[in-house]
C-alpha cells in the first residue's frame, strides 16, 4: 500500500473535495442496488475517497440493518466495506464515526475498532495497490486537474492509469480504477462531472466503458443543489456495470430537483422496466434501448433528444456515406487568402482562375455569387503548374515577396511553395453543393448550383443519388439541427459549429424510400427557406413523431 505523508499532500490534498447532500448518496446507494433487503455482508462495497464520510457512513447504516435483517454476525462484515482517504484527520474522524454505529449497535469496543480501522483506511486510491474486488464502488471523486499536481504525483498517476489523457481530472483515473476492480455485474456509482462524455480527455475512457462494460444512468444535474456547497463542475449521477450493454436511463433536471423527485426516478428506473419516459418534478426521463457505442464524443441533450439520436443512429445510415456516393467536407484552405482569393480577373491568366464560393455568398439564403476567385496553381491532374508555362501568374505570385515562401508549407517543400494548402479538385468544380457555414445558430444549407469552388470557411454536400434540393430539405430541418446540438461545440451566444466531424454524424433516409409527396414536401420547404415545413416533411420522411422527442417543428430548439 502507498501512503503518502501530509507534509508531501498538504498543497493540494484538499483540493477538489465536495460535501455530497444526504439525499444524492441515497438515490446512488438505491441505484447500485446497495439495499437492506439484500445480505449486503456477502457484498464488498469500495469508497474511492470518502472524505467527511457522506457516503461511507449512510453505507455502513445500511450494511448494519442488513446484517441484523439476514442474522448476520458484526464479526463477519471485514470484508464488507474499503474505503480510502488521503488525509489522516478524514481518516481518524470517520473511524471513530464507525466505532460508534457499531458499537451501539451491539459490537464489542475491540471489535468495533477493528473492523473501523478495517473499513476506512488512509491511502491514495489511484497509488494503493491493494488487490481489491467490488460489488458496488460509490461515492464522489475529487476534481482536480491532473496538471495542477505535484509534478511526481501526476506522472505517477499517468503511468497507473492511462485513460488520463491531456488536460484530464484525476476523477478519469478514478472512474478507471473502479471499473476495473468491479466483479461481473458490480456496478459504480458516482456523482462526478460529466464533462469526460465529451471532451477530448475523456476518449480513453469513454472506449474504455464502451468495450466491457454498461451505462445504466446518466442523470444531468447542473442547476440542482447537490452539494452542500456551491460549485461549477456539471455534475451528473453516472452509474455504469460491468456487462452487457441494456436500456439506459437519461435523466435532464431543473434547480427544482430534489430528493422526492429522485426517490420517484429511482423507483421508475429500476421498477418500471416497460416505460419509456418519466416525467416529475424538476426532472424529465427517457429510456434509451443501449447506450451510444465507442470512445467518440456522446451526445448531450434532453433525453427525449437523446432518444431520437438513438433511434435514428439504429435506423439509418449516415449522411456521408460512399454507397450513395454523399460525401461530407470542406472547402478549400490556401494559407494566404489575401494571395490566392481575388476579384481582379485580371491578375493571372484566365484558366488559372476557379470561381470561389465564400461566406457572404450565401447570406440571402439563396447563392449570390459575390465575384470571387481562387487563383489555382493545380492542374486538372493534381500537380502544380510550371510557373514557367503561365508568365502572369508567375509575376503576380512573385510579386508577394516571402509571403509564401514564409509559410509552413512551402518551407517544408521549397519547390512547391507556390501551392495552396489543399489541392484543388478539378471534378468537384463543376458539381451542385449544398454549402454550409460555420458558426452560427440553426443550420442553414444552401444549394450551389455547380461552377463554384468552396472556401475553407464553408463546409459542402455533394452526392451522385440525391436530389439536392430534397437533401437540402432534409438538413434545413429541425432533424438535422439536433445532432449538430447533441455532438457539436457550442459557442458563446449559442453559436453552433457546423463542422464535417458534426455534419457526418446525421443520419438520413434512403433516398429510394421516399414517396413524391415527401420529396416535393422537402424540395418546397427548402425553396421557400421553410424550417418548420421541412421538419414536419423530414418527421413523415423518418417515420417519428416529432412530439415524443421534444422536437416540436414550430418551436426554438434547446440543447
Amino acid at each position: 500500500m502507498t501512503t503518502m505523508e501530509a507534509s508531501e499532500t498538504d498543497a493540494w490534498a484538499s483540493y477538489g473535495e465536495v460535501f455530497t447532500r444526504r439525499w444524492v448518496v441515497e438515490t446512488l446507494l438505491d441505484l447500485t442496488g446497495y439495499e437492506p433487503d439484500r445480505d449486503l455482508g456477502a457484498l464488498r462495497l469500495v469508497e474511492p475517497s470518502f472524505g467527511s464520510g457522506a457516503f461511507l457512513v449512510p453505507a455502513v447504516e445500511r450494511l448494519l440493518d442488513s446484517a441484523e435483517r439476514h442474522g448476520r454476525s458484526l464479526e463477519d462484515l471485514g470484508d464488507a466495506i474499503r474505503a480510502y482517504d488521503l488525509q489522516p484527520q478524514n481518516v481518524s474522524r470517520c473511524q471513530a464515526i464507525c466505532s460508534n454505529m457499531l458499537e451501539e449497535a451491539g459490537a464489542s469496543s475491540e471489535t468495533a475498532t477493528k473492523l473501523a480501522h478495517t473499513w476506512a483506511r488512509q491511502a491514495d486510491f489511484l497509488l494503493d495497490g491493494e488487490p481489491v474486488k467490488a460489488d458496488i464502488v460509490i461515492g464522489n471523486p475529487p476534481y482536480i486537474r491532473i496538471e495542477d499536481l505535484p509534478a511526481e504525483i501526476s506522472a505517477a498517476y499517468r503511468r497507473a492509469w492511462p485513460t488520463m489523457m491531456g488536460r484530464a481530472d484525476i476523477y478519469v483515473g478514478f472512474f478507471e480504477r473502479s471499473l476495473g476492480m468491479l466483479k461481473p455485474d458490480g456496478k459504480i456509482g458516482f456523482i462526478c462531472a460529466d464533462r469526460w462524455m465529451r471532451n477530448q480527455y475523456g476518449a480513453a475512457l469513454r472506449k474504455m466503458v464502451t468495450c466491457g462494460f454498461a451505462v445504466e444512468a446518466v442523470w444531468t444535474m447542473h442547476d440542482v443543489d447537490a452539494f452542500e456547497a456551491k460549485v461549477s463542475a456539471y455534475p451528473a449521477i453516472t452509474v455504469l456495470r460491468r456487462g452487457e450493454q441494456r436500456p439506459a436511463v437519461v435523466a435532464d433536471t431543473t434547480s427544482e430537483f430534489g430528493a422526492a423527485s429522485a426517490a420517484k426516478l429511482a423507483t421508475w428506473s429500476i421498477a418500471d422496466q416497460s416505460s419509456l419516459a418519466f416525467k416529475a418534478s424538476g426532472v424529465a426521463a427517457h429510456r434509451l434501448p443501449h447506450w451510444f457505442p465507442g470512445g467518440e464524443m456522446w451526445p448531450s441533450g434532453s433525453p427525449g433528444r437523446l432518444a431520437l439520436i438513438e433511434h435514428l443512429n439504429d435506423q439509418f445510415a449516415s449522411l456521408h456515406d460512399p454507397f450513395t456516393g454523399t460525401k461530407v467536407s470542406i472547402g478549400v484552405a490556401t494559407g494566404a487568402d489575401e494571395v490566392y482569393v481575388v476579384k481582379d480577373s485580371t491578375v493571372v491568366e484566365d484558366d488559372r482562375l476557379v470561381p470561389l464560393s465564400m461566406v457572404r455568398d450565401l447570406a440571402s439564403g439563396h447563392f449570390e455569387w459575390s465575384g470571387h476567385y481562387l487563383v489555382n496553381p493545380w492542374t486538372k491532374d493534381g500537380s502544380l503548374v510550371d510557373l514557367a508555362d503561365f508568365p502572369r501568374l508567375e509575376k503576380y505570385l512573385l510579386t508577394t515577396g516571402d509571403q509564401l515562401r514564409g509559410r509552413y508549407v512551402a518551407k517544408k517543400a521549397p519547390h512547391a511553395w507556390h501551392r495552396t494548402i489543399d489541392k484543388v479538385h478539378q471534378d468537384l468544380l463543376a458539381k451542385p453543393k449544398l454549402l454550409i457555414q460555420d458558426m452560427r445558430t440553426t443550420i442553414n444549407p444552401v444549394l450551389e448550383p455547380g461552377g463554384h469552388y468552396p472556401h475553407h470557411n464553408l463546409y459542402y454536400v455533394v452526392s451522385d443519388f440525391w436530389d439536392m434540393e430534397v437533401l437540402g430539405g432534409l438538413l434545413l430541418s429541425r432533424v438535422a439541427q439536433a445532432f449538430i446540438e447533441a455532438y457539436g461545440v457550442r459557442m458563446r451566444g449559442d453559436t453552433l459549429r457546423f463542422q464535417s466531424q458534426y455534419l457526418k454524424r446525421i443520419r438520413v433516409p434512403d433516398p429510394a424510400s421516399l414517396d413524391e409527396p415527401t420529396r416535393e414536401a422537402l424540395r418546397s420547404a427548402f425553396r421557400d427557406r421553410d424550417a418548420v415545413a421541412a421538419t414536419v416533411a423530414a418527421a413523415v420522411a423518418y417515420k417519428i413523431d416529432l412530439s415524443q422527442y421534444d422536437l416540436d417543428a414550430g418551436a426554438p430548439l434547446a440543447g
